[in-house]
């Protein structure tokens, strides 16, 4: 696949990967980062944020068997944890948005795992891969590029 565009203002890029950053940070935890940003990758079908989060994943030690489950993560049994099913439930609720809005019940439990700040971080960082996810896949960049 050749990409339609590989033209991204420096100035945009810039902010994206800060507000990325900003939210891994305040996060703290750089393994559940990478699981959130390979889910939401995998949903919308982001070829080139999937190859590159799921080598980050790798060096931050998330498991191989956690990464072969993260699509069926809600069948995996104790292969994640409650905070990590929270905040992948919560991902895909902000991705997808099916209902038109995030519901009540996840909300919450994503604020009872992560609290008022953690929450703030975990949404940002949801927010930042969606908007990369969708940068990607409009303009065709495909996986291992390295112009984009």
């Amino acid at each position: 696949m050749t990409a339609r565009t590989t033209f991204l203002d420096d100035r945009v890029r810039a902010s994206l990967q800060a507000v990325g950053a900003a939210a891994k940070r305040g996060l703290g935890d750089a393994g559940l980062a990478e699981l959130v940003q390979v889910r939401a990758s995998q949903l919308n079908h982001c070829a080139f944020c999937l190859d590159l989060h799921l080598g980050i994943a790798r060096k931050q030690g998330v498991s191989e068997r956690q990464l072969d489950l993260l699509a069926a993560w809600e069948e995996a049994g104790d292969v994640f944890d409650a905070r990590e099913r929270a905040a992948l439930a919560l991902t895909e609720a902000v991705t997808v948005l099916t209902e038109g809005f995030v519901p009540d019940a996840v909300y919450e439990e994503a604020a009872r795992h992560f609290g008022a700040d953690g929450l703030a971080h975990l949404l940002a960082l949801i927010a930042t891969i969606n908007a990369w996810n969708r940068l990607m896949v409009t303009r065709r960049i495909p996986a291992g590029s390295t112009e984009w």
